[in-house]
Order: C-alpha cells, then sequence, then structure tokens
C-alpha cells in the first residue's frame, strides 16, 4: 500500500461513525438509575433470605391475596397426599412394599401432630413462603419419623473452610468434591420466644431433607418465592387502605360552615348544642342559616381508574406467584371455559415441573429409600439381591380436576382406544396407582358375586326356531 493510500484508509476511519455493539439493557443512563444489578446468586439470596422470609411471613399472615396465593401453590402441589406405588418387578413384593409404607405414613411424623401427606404439605408450604423447608429423620424404635424445623434454625451465620478440604455455607457442609455431607442446626427449640446462642449441632446430610427450589446454579439456601411480589403487595395493600378510606369518607354527611361575611363569630352556641351539626339531618329537613353564612358536604373524588389499576396489580402478582389470577382474588366475573382451561393447562405445567423436578428427587424419593430399608433391617420384608429393584418407585401425584371432567373422561377413552396412551398413565393422571385400582375392581366383582348382586346370564339358546307355534331344537 502506498502513501497515497494509507492517507486515505485514515480520513475515512477518521469521519466513519462510530460503531458499538452492546445490548440496551447493558447500557446507563437516566432509566437505569438506582442501581438495578443482581450479583452472584448465592450472594444474593444467602444476604435477602432472612428480610424476605421474614415479611413473606407477614404478608401470608396478613394480606388475603398472599394467603390465597400460597394455599393454591400447595394444593396444587399436594393436594390430599401423593402415593408411591412401588417398581418391583414381583407383584407380591410390590404390595408388601405400598402396605408397609402405607402403615409408616400414618405414624410418620415425630410429632404426632398429622401423617406423611400433612408433613409435605407443611414443607412444601413452608418452602414457598420461607424459600426453604428442613426435615429432620429421627430413628425411633418404631423406624425413622420425620421432624419438621424452622428453617431459621439451619445457622446462616457458620461460614467457614474446612481442614480437609471441605467448607461451610450457611450452616451447609459440603465435601471437597461438593457434595453436601452435614448440616449445622441450632439446638434451639422452635417454641422458644427469644432466641438465645448455642452452639449448632452437626447432623449428618442423610439424616437431614433440605427443600428449596434454586433460581440459579451454586444456590446453597432458598428463598422464598414471594420475592417479585412482596412490595408490589405493600403498594397494593396502601392503594386498597387509601380506596377504603376514601369510601368511608365519601359515605359520611360531613360538612364545612363558612363565614362569607367574615364577621368571626359561629351561628350557633360554643357547645354546638341545637345546631345543624348536632341535631343531624333527616329526609325532608330544612335547616336555616343566619345572613352571611353557608355550608359546603365534603365530597371527596375518587382517583380515576383506581379500580382497574388494582386488578392491573392483582395480575402482576398472580404472574409473580406462578398462579392464575382467579385463585388469587377468586374474580371468575370475566373467566370462561376456553380462558379457564388455558391457565389451569398452564399453572398445571408449572406444578408438574416442581413436582417431579424438586419433589421427588429432593423429598420423596429420599423418604421411600430410607423407609424401604430400615423395613428390611427390621425382616419385615427381603429385598431380595438387587437392592434397585426394590427401591425403584412411582409417585402418584394428586388428580388435577378439570372444568368438564366429561370431555376428559371422552378423550382419555379415545387415546386408550388409539393406542396413544396406558391405563397405567390414565390412572396416574386421576391420582391412582393401576395396581391398586386393578385390585379394588377385582375385590368389588367377588364381593358382589358373593352377595349375589350379580346376577347370572343366562345361557343361550342353541338353534332354537318357532314356526307355526312349534319349537324345533337341536
Amino acid at each position: 500500500m502506498g502513501a497515497l493510500d494509507r492517507l486515505r484508509s485514515a480520513l475515512h476511519r477518521a469521519t466513519a461513525p462510530t460503531r458499538t455493539r452492546r445490548f440496551d439493557a447493558a447500557g446507563g443512563g437516566r432509566r437505569w438509575e438506582g442501581g438495578n444489578y443482581f450479583g452472584r446468586t448465592n450472594t444474593e439470596t444467602l444476604g435477602a433470605a432472612e428480610p424476605i422470609r421474614s415479611r413473606a411471613r407477614h404478608a401470608v399472615a396478613n394480606n388475603g391475596w398472599a394467603a390465597n396465593g400460597v394455599e393454591a401453590i400447595t394444593t396444587g402441589l399436594v393436594g390430599a397426599g401423593i402415593n408411591p406405588a412401588s417398581q418391583h418387578p414381583n407383584r407380591d413384593t410390590r404390595r408388601a412394599l405400598d402396605a408397609i409404607f402405607r402403615k409408616w405414613c400414618r405414624r410418620a411424623d415425630a410429632d404426632q401432630r398429622t401423617d406423611f401427606h400433612g408433613l409435605v404439605a407443611a414443607a412444601v408450604r413452608a418452602m414457598v413462603i420461607d424459600g426453604e423447608a428442613l426435615l429432620l429423620i429421627v430413628e425411633t424404635a418404631e423406624g425413622p419419623k420425620l421432624r419438621l424445623l424452622p428453617s431459621e434454625l439451619l445457622d446462616s451465620s457458620k461460614t467457614a473452610n474446612l481442614a480437609d478440604g471441605g467448607y461451610i455455607v450457611a450452616g451447609v457442609e459440603f465435601g471437597a468434591d461438593g457434595t453436601r455431607r452435614a448440616y449445622h442446626i441450632s439446638p434451639t427449640k422452635p417454641t422458644d420466644e427469644f432466641s438465645t446462642y448455642a452452639a449448632p449441632i452437626r447432623v449428618d446430610a442423610a439424616d437431614v431433607v433440605h427443600l428449596f427450589n434454586p433460581i440459579g446454579a451454586g444456590q446453597v439456601r432458598g428463598v422464598s418465592w414471594l420475592a417479585s411480589v412482596l412490595l408490589t403487595l405493600k403498594d397494593l395493600d396502601e392503594l386498597t387502605d387509601a380506596l377504603l378510606v376514601g369510601q368511608k369518607v365519601a359515605a359520611m354527611v360531613a360538612g364545612f360552615v363558612t363565614d362569607t361575611n367574615a364577621t368571626g363569630s359561629l351561628p350557633f352556641d360554643g357547645d354546638q348544642a341545637g345546631s345543624i351539626l348536632t341535631s343531624g339531618l333527616e329526609p325532608g329537613t330544612l335547616k336555616v342559616l343566619p345572613a352571611g353564612y353557608d355550608i359546603k358536604f365534603l365530597s371527596p373524588q375518587q382517583a380515576a381508574g383506581a379500580i382497574d389499576f388494582a386488578k392491573l396489580t392483582l395480575r402482576q402478582i398472580a404472574a409473580g406467584l406462578g398462579v392464575p389470577q382467579y385463585l388469587l382474588d377468586g374474580d371468575m366475573s370475566s373467566a370462561n371455559y376456553s380462558s379457564l382451561r388455558a391457565s389451569l393447562v398452564a399453572f398445571r405445567q408449572r406444578l408438574e415441573r416442581i413436582q417431579f423436578n424438586v419433589l421427588v428427587p429432593t423429598l420423596l424419593d429420599p423418604v421411600w429409600r430410607r423407609v424401604v430399608v430400615a423395613a428390611a433391617i427390621r425382616g419385615e420384608i427381603d429385598l431380595g439381591e438387587d437392592v434397585e429393584d426394590a427401591l425403584a418407585v412411582e409417585w402418584i401425584m394428586p388428580a388435577q380436576p378439570w372444568v368438564d371432567p366429561s370431555k376428559d373422561a371422552e378423550a382419555t377413552a379415545k387415546l386408550l382406544d388409539m393406542g396413544l396412551t396406558s391405563r397405567r398413565r390414565a390412572a396416574a393422571e386421576l391420582g391412582w396407582s393401576v395396581d391398586e385400582l386393578d385390585a379394588e375392581r377385582a375385590a368389588d366383582a367377588e364381593r358382589e358375586k358373593a352377595l349375589g348382586l350379580v346376577a347370572e346370564k343366562p345361557a343361550a339358546p342353541k338353534n332354537e326356531t318357532i314356526s307355526g307355534g312349534a319349537t324345533n331344537g337341536a
């Protein structure tokens, strides 16, 4: 390249427009004032978990919409109970394992307040409100039992590096390979009104169920599911309070007497006896004021569109919680079959993700393995050589009723006829184990037969013909 060419290139670079590659969301300016930034997931969640948990508990205890949203999520995830169905290849062993777990369910609570299904519901509710749930597996003479602990008993101040390469983060101990191996739990009783310092007790990770739904990689502790809507809930509370006070004031007959002549005196006695302020107004009453006085009644004006704005805010809260709006506010005025079904489909897909990606691997499977192994140690059942077969289990989630059950039944029947689904899958969608369903159907048939409730079908006649009043049979 000659000198003239280099000069032309330099002039082109100097006069060419500047091009900057960037995301607008990564830029600055007035709209980003205030520092809307989010650091590492674990750092942010650990720093914010405690105040968010406290505010979430207050919101659920005092705000009807927040309480309704939490109950909708809990009921959708757990329902009346999540039941296991053993997948052992031997039919008799399957029945024995299912029977052992059903028997254990009734005495699963170490505090003797509920059963296994009640504990799961309480743990899920704690996970939604507090962000995490802590279940301690207690070994007793009757086998393992579960005790639900407040999440704050997991010592969040316990953070250290260990000599063997392991480390502790917010009360959770990890090995050098990053696997959880212990939890440091405060021995403080949940009933203590005031917290006092007591050295945390190290509990093996096999004896603890730590239930939470992570929002990012590397997260150690959970954060309340209400985190994204707490500020909106507070603003909505203030808005509804202001609207309510405005309605109260508007409903009152309140007036102001004005002295148009500026005489400086009142048109009634000092104690207001007999005045229009104390004698009241009745239908058809005419009150006469002295000359120079006027009265103006208070008539506050409501903010235009306040109700529509409140509904928009409720939709925002419902979206933040991941529930259909009508499950939050109970308003069905604008709902129809199509909108209800569409919202239910999205809601149930979210529930299924949490059920099978969080509840099953974190809570349900570990408890099943613990109960089955304990039964084998006590000699109640022989697991055989292949322990993995004995521990295989399918969890039957609670049935989710649809808007129109008859149409869903017809659709399921068509799928069965076309071979696009199985009876096992169809029964599971209804909250049943197909083995239990078939056993109950067989038992019903035997009982009806024993009680004579099923009439015997008469044998079909063989080649009978009737001709001219005569019967000829083979």
